[in-house]
């Protein structure tokens, strides 16, 4: 899905853990009114490898929001985790790492939300932003939002509005932003240094659902680029994941 380290990329300090690149679908637009309905991770080493992903659906606990704009319909979260339930792996996969999204402030917004419903305060993170960079280093893009710069930097058609297909565009963006020759170390070497000083709290993996099996997840996949303009985008699949393991 993602290339290999992008060539010239500079070594990283010492102690760096990499990037958690992150997405949010939500049942609205405000962190304190609504509810986060699927969340996605890339994770990327410190030389900006691939070393895996997360996805699924969860169930808000009521109206899925705007079904135009993320295509979730409310039969697509029943049986979905809840928040609570993901909130440990979820935990593990962000501690140590820098959060990268694109308008990343909205999507740590929702995660910071979702976790305080749940009594854990998030740590100051440090974070980069896609958008911002983007800015910067892609000047030709003829807009700001994720497709546009997408569009800009040749990377193909993903589905957008799914969690998973818009954080491994974000990744990718991230790359090659990165590596660019207007982009200095410090804007990366920076925030690397600082979220491997980060203490991150832990929570006890969710309990196992009633019927005796583990937490299931529900994950939206597309396939990936290249697609023409005015030809018709390859359908959404959901698809149930392996369930996570639960202890007491």
């Amino acid at each position: 899905m993602l290339p290999g380290p992008t060539p010239g990329t500079p070594e990283a300090p010492s102690g760096a853990r990499g990037f958690a690149v992150v997405d949010v679908e939500a049942t609205g637009r405000s962190p304190w009114r609504h509810r986060v309905v699927e969340v996605a991770v890339v994770l990327l080493d410190e030389r900006l490898c691939p070393e895996g992903e997360f996805a699924t659906l969860l169930d808000p606990l009521g109206p899925v929001g705007p079904t135009h704009v993320h295509r979730i319909h409310q039969g697509d979260v029943e049986g979905a985790p809840r928040f609570r339930e993901i909130a440990p792996l979820l935990l593990e996969l962000l501690a140590g790492r820098v959060l990268v999204g694109h308008h990343v402030t909205c999507d740590q917004a929702f995660l910071d939300r979702e976790f305080a419903r749940i009594g854990v305060p998030l740590p100051p993170v440090p974070l980069l932003c896609t958008m911002e960079l983007a800015r910067v280093h892609l000047p030709e893009a003829r807009g700001h939002g994720l497709a546009a710069c997408a569009e800009a930097a040749g990377l193909g058609w993903y589905p957008a509005h799914t969690a998973l297909g818009d954080a491994r565009v974000t990744a990718d963006l991230l790359r090659l932003c990165l590596g660019a020759p207007s982009c200095p170390r410090d804007d990366w070497a920076g925030p690397l240094r600082e979220a491997a000083r980060v203490p991150w709290p832990r929570l006890g993996r969710a309990r196992s659902r009633p019927s005796g099996g583990g937490v299931p997840l529900l994950r939206r996949e597309a396939p990936y680029g290249p697609w023409l303009p005015g030809s018709q985008a390859p359908e959404v699949v959901l698809t149930q994941a392996a369930a996570m393991g639960s202890t007491a």
